[in-house]
Order: C-alpha cells, then sequence, then structure tokens
C-alpha cells in the first residue's frame, strides 16, 4: 500500500501523541482517528500483533487470522481455559461403539450473516475444506468411513477405529482453525482463498471498510444466537457482544501504540511491548496484564528437505547449542516474571509438558564446541538461509536472537527479512531456499497450539502440510497410540516416549516460553483470558 493513503487516512492524529522521552516519531507512523463521544460506547477500538494479511481461516495458519476468525465464525466446540472443549454450535453429542460413531446435533436458530440458517451439510463441508489442510483434520478424514448430514441439525461420524477427541479436535483452538461456513464457501479449493468472508459468529466483517495494512473492521451481527447458559470462558460459553462495532488498526511502531492507548485513541494493545510495559502500569488509566497466561513458546524451525538441515545430526547440534534463556530475555523485555527457559517441545506449563530427556541436552555446547559438532556433522560452510518479518516485532526478536547464535557457531548466515505477508509465503515454499524457500528461521506462537500431541501440528511426522517437512514414522506410531490411551498415567508414558523421539529425530529446537502482556483501557471489563476475544468485554458505566 502507498504510503500517501496511509498518512491521508491517518490525518490530524499526531497532536493526541503523549511524550514518551523517546525520539520524535515520523509522520508515516500510524495512529487512529480520534474517537468521538458518541463512539464511546459503540466502538472497541483494537491494535492487533501484526497486520491481517489473509482472512480464510482454512487457508492462513498465522495467528492473527485465527483472531479474525474468532470473531467472524464459529466452531462446534470451544475450548475453555482448562483446555476441555464444551459444546459451542452443538446442542450436545451422543459417542458410541467407544468412540467410532458420533452423533452431533446443532444449536437452533443458528444463521449465517447472508441470512441463510446453519445446516448440518454446511458443517460437513467446513470440516472437510479444513481436513484437506490441517494436519488433524488430515487425520479425521482419513479415519472416517462416514461424515454426513442425515438432517438439517444432525451430523454423523463413523470411523474406523476409536476417535474420543473428536470434540477436542472440532474445538481446536489455534490455526488452522476448524471453522464452519457455508457450504457454497467451503467448496472452494482450500489451496484458494475463499471469495466472501461469511461465517455464523458474533461478528460480521466489514469487507467495504478494510485498508490493507492499516484497517480491518467488524460489526455486531444482530442475528448471532449465543448458547443459553454456561459462564464465557476463552472460547466457550455465552459469546454475548457489547460493542456494535470492533475495528483493528495496524501500529507497527511500538512507540505510536503506546501513546495511542494513553491519549484513548486506541482501547486495547494485543501484544503490548514488555519494556513499556512499567509505563503502562503507571497509568492510572490502563491496565497491563497477560492474558494468555499459557504464555507463547518460540522455537527454532528447520527446512528438513534443504540440505544440510535435512541431516538430524546437523539439528542436533542447534539444540544442544541454544540457549533458552538467550530468547525469553530478549522476548521478555528482560522482565523476569515473563521468562519460563526450560521448556521441552510440549509447552511448560500445559498438562502434556514433560522434562523426560532434557539433561541430555546439557551441559550446554559452548560456541566453539557447537562450531566443532557442526564439522562433524558434515557442514562445510554452505550459506545458510534465514528468514525473518521485519515488521512483527516478537517473531524478528526471536530470529535476531537465533542470528546471533548461528553467527557465532561458525554458520555462513545469509539473514533475509522480509514483511509478515512475504514470509507467510515463504515458509511453505518448499523451492530453493537461496531463492524462493529456506533453512531455518524463528517462530513464536502460543503455547495453546502447541499443548498436546493432539493439536501440535509442528511436530507431526507426516512429511506433509507443515511448513518444514519433518517426517518421522516412529513419532506418527507413538501419537496413535497417545490418541486411544486410556489412562493419565498412559499418556503420561507417551508423553515421555514421544519427547524422546523428538530429541533424537528434531523436528525444531524449543526455545523457551514468554508471557506476552496486553495492555488496554482502564474503563473496560469483562476482557477475557487468552487469545483476544472480543465478547463479553464492555465499556464502565
Amino acid at each position: 500500500m502507498k504510503s500517501v493513503g496511509r498518512r491521508r487516512l491517518l490525518a490530524g492524529t499526531g497532536a493526541g501523541i503523549v511524550a514518551l522521552n523517546m525520539p520524535t516519531l515520523g509522520t508515516s507512523a500510524l495512529a487512529a482517528p480520534a474517537v468521538t463521544a458518541n463512539d464511546r460506547d459503540r466502538v472497541l477500538r483494537f491494535m492487533p500483533q501484526v497486520d491481517l494479511v489473509s482472512l480464510d481461516p482454512h487457508f492462513s495458519m498465522t495467528n492473527v487470522t485465527r483472531n479474525h476468525a474468532g470473531l467472524v465464525f464459529d466452531q462446534l466446540y470451544g475450548t475453555d481455559s482448562k483446555q476441555q472443549a464444551q459444546p459451542q454450535m452443538v446442542e450436545g453429542h451422543v459417542m458410541e461403539d467407544g468412540g467410532r460413531r458420533w452423533t452431533l446435533t446443532l444449536r437452533e436458530g443458528l444463521r449465517f450473516h447472508d441470512g441463510e440458517p446453519v445446516l448440518a451439510r454446511d458443517c460437513v463441508a467446513s470440516i472437510r475444506r479444513w481436513g484437506r489442510r490441517d494436519v488433524l483434520g488430515v487425520e479425521l478424514l482419513r479415519i472416517s468411513d462416514e461424515m454426513t448430514a442425515t438432517d438439517d441439525r444432525t451430523l454423523v461420524f463413523r470411523f474406523r477405529q476409536p476417535f474420543p477427541k473428536l470434540p477436542e479436535a472440532l474445538g481446536k483452538p489455534g490455526a488452522f482453525m476448524p471453522a464452519m461456513m457455508p457450504e457454497r464457501l467451503a467448496l472452494t479449493d482450500p489451496y484458494k482463498p475463499i471469495a466472501e468472508i461469511i461465517g455464523s459468529g458474533p461478528f460480521r466483517y466489514v469487507a467495504s471498510e478494510r485498508l490493507q495494512g492499516v484497517r480491518n473492521v467488524y460489526a455486531r451481527f444482530d442475528g448471532y444466537v449465543p448458547r443459553p447458559s454456561g459462564v464465557p470462558d476463552r472460547a466457550a460459553g455465552p459469546k454475548i457482544v457489547h460493542f456494535e462495532r470492533v475495528v483493528w488498526t495496524t501500529m507497527p511502531d511500538q512507540g505510536v501504540a503506546l501513546a495511542a492507548l494513553q491519549t484513548g485513541e486506541q482501547d486495547w494493545w494485543e501484544y503490548a511491548s514488555p519494556d513499556l510495559l512499567p509505563l503502562i502500569r503507571r497509568d492510572a488509566n490502563l491496565r497491563g496484564e497477560v492474558l494468555e497466561t499459557e504464555g507463547n513458546m518460540a522455537f527454532v524451525r528447520f527446512n528438513h528437505l534443504q540440505p544440510p538441515f535435512n541431516r538430524p545430526e546437523m539439528r542436533r547440534v542447534i539444540l544442544r547449542a541454544l540457549n533458552q534463556e538467550d530468547f525469553t530475555a530478549a522476548l521478555g523485555g528482560g522482565n523476569p516474571e515473563l521468562q519460563r527457559p526450560g521448556t521441552g517441545f510440549f509447552p511448560l506449563g500445559m498438562p502434556d509438558s514433560t522434562q523426560a530427556g532434557l539433561n541430555t541436552l546439557q551441559p550446554r555446547f559452548s560456541d566453539a564446541e557447537a562450531k566443532a559438532a557442526l564439522a562433524a556433522a558434515g557442514y562445510g560452510g554452505e550459506k545458510i538461509v534465514q528468514i525473518s518479518p521485519g515488521d512483527y516485532p516478537n517473531v524478528k526478536t526471536a530470529n535476531e536472537v537465533l542470528a546471533d547464535l548461528l553467527t557465532r557457531i561458525g554458520i555462513n548466515l545469509d539473514y533475509i527479512s522480509m514483511d509478515w505477508s512475504s514470509m507467510t509465503q515463504r515458509v511453505i515454499n518448499k523451492g530453493p531456499p537461496e531463492t524462493s524457500g529456506f533453512h531455518i528461521h524463528a517462530l513464536n506462537v502460543p503455547s495453546l497450539s502447541l499443548g498436546s500431541a493432539l493439536v501440535n501440528s509442528r511436530l507431526r511426522g507426516t512429511g506433509a502440510e507443515e511448513s518444514g517437512w519433518y517426517t518421522s514414522p516412529r513419532y506418527e506410531a507413538l501419537r496413535d497410540e497417545w490418541l486411544v490411551a486410556a489412562t493419565p498415567s498412559d499418556r503420561a508414558r507417551l508423553n515421555d516416549a514421544l519427547q524422546l523421539e523428538c530429541l533424537q529425530s528434531v523436528p525444531l529446537a524449543p526455545a523457551g516460553i514468554t508471557l506476552q502482556p496486553a495492555g488496554w483501557r482502564a474503563d473496560l471489563e469483562g476482557v477475557l483470558g487468552g487469545v483476544p476475544k472480543f465478547w463479553n468485554v464492555r465499556r464502565k458505566a
């Protein structure tokens, strides 16, 4: 997008910037139009972590697309703060034959934003489309003998083997999101984005007001019917909306974002900079807290198809050389309360986290030891391409820490910075790293999306769909056992076995957990924990 368009849109906002004892900010910095008194109770103004590039939750697995989809689309089940899947679009279900047969009944009164009723056949088509992109969905389709709509409100699943975790799969909290959409859209090739953004969630997407790189707008859907009972808890419970509109404004400059929050031009900052958290907490008009209490997990992703990281010996060197404390210190802004180093392959603090085998990574390689180990693994000084998004602060920070490590241990590094939109395309490209793909990069994603063998697509050893293209038949065999584990002790034993396999085959290198603070105006109440949810929150009287 041309900068002149942005300047015209945001003209007149600079006068509201609060002095922060920092250098003067350029006129191209982003802010939002001034809030009028009439807007105060009608409009919620939100600053997302990064620009929303893709609008289709079956097409993109980025966190920001998942957050967008949570407004517009709904899921058959919603996951609560205890990681339990609760009925959301469904009224209830019946499980038979040890989990081989499921019958799901939709709630009455569900409608899409185009006014059409939500029918069971819409949900079947949506699950099939999602199942062609998401590794968990691929598995669900693979073991299905039948998935049909027997009437307008009834879905029937029949599996070749027990699948007791169907609600957890359909209530998956991370991307790809199993979002329900009209059948006419769900029949779209999942490798192409849908032409219209029509869901059945509590907000409609206002496409006519979108300005790429700057603004996305959502309007309350008056035809939405919340669950009649329960307590709002993450994605579970009734979704009761109190604002008529939600406006997302992309503000990549941290100082400008804080100033907009201080002046009231913005209400909510999803990823408040940890460095600025003390300023937020000292302001009586603001609140600064961690909403995603599970934290974000940083990790190093390898391209398993391209030399030299197609060899596990090379990946094991990086795993042994990596110091998680370096990553958590940088991502946590030096604030110890936001840092949790020492994670395994399932995020520290989550129910399936384990310490099995992590002692084998100690003592950590020194730089000299890592350099020697690389040579022993066959590294001959060839150029390694690392990609990084310059406009996504926490992912950029993780990549800067990784680049420093790789350079210190003798990697001939080609560090390529690009915008997040370009990076999302490059990470799924299997082509030559020098021109269109990558060898290595770092990510920082919500622990919720990595929390168990069920939902953690980053560890799937199928060699397909998930970027990195890791293959491990043993991981997949252990995961198959995990899915039907009968007791908590069986599940814990298999978690240990899965991690021991990961330590040998190294799908990725865990780089620690950090807690990401959010900032919001003190006159908001009802802000839910977890990833941003735009129901339940309201303006205090």
